[in-house]
């Protein structure tokens, strides 16, 4: 390397080093920061902590994550409201529309009638008889 770059190079990293180190030098308060609040004493153990987010969670008092702000109960309470299946029919329900090809899987929002027609038979239209019905007669 010649003179005239490697004084370059060394004017560069001079002045780079130079900011890099102002910056660090700064106290939290030249720069408008509020000092970090020195800690409290705290009267309640972690044990009682945890057992009232356990509680606030169970009653569903706790602030749901995200920007609505507002506690689960309050957020989805709409969507619940109404319900009066029980599990058995659910699980009925599942059952049904796994076996008529009703339910979407994977990424392509198709239902697997619609991914796979061969699996599943055609609906019948309009009460027309099926093909075991109509060679019965």
């Amino acid at each position: 390397m010649s003179k005239t770059s490697t004084l370059a190079a060394a004017l560069l990293l001079a002045a780079f080093g130079a900011g890099a180190s102002a910056q660090g030098s700064m106290g939290a308060g030249e720069l408008g920061w509020r000092d970090a609040a020195p800690a409290s004493a705290s009267v309640k153990t972690r044990a009682q902590v945890l057992a009232e987010l356990r509680q606030a969670q169970r009653d569903g008092d706790v602030v749901a994550a995200g920007d609505i702000g507002l506690a689960p109960r309050a957020a989805y309470a709409p969507s619940y409201a109404g319900l009066t299946k029980t599990r058995a029919e659910v699980k009925a329900e599942l059952a049904e529309a796994r076996r008529n090809g009703e339910v979407v899987v994977g990424d392509s929002s198709l239902t697997l009638r619609e991914e796979f027609p061969q699996r599943y038979p055609l609906p019948r239209v309009n009460g027309a008889p099926t093909l075991a019905q109509r060679d019965a007669r």
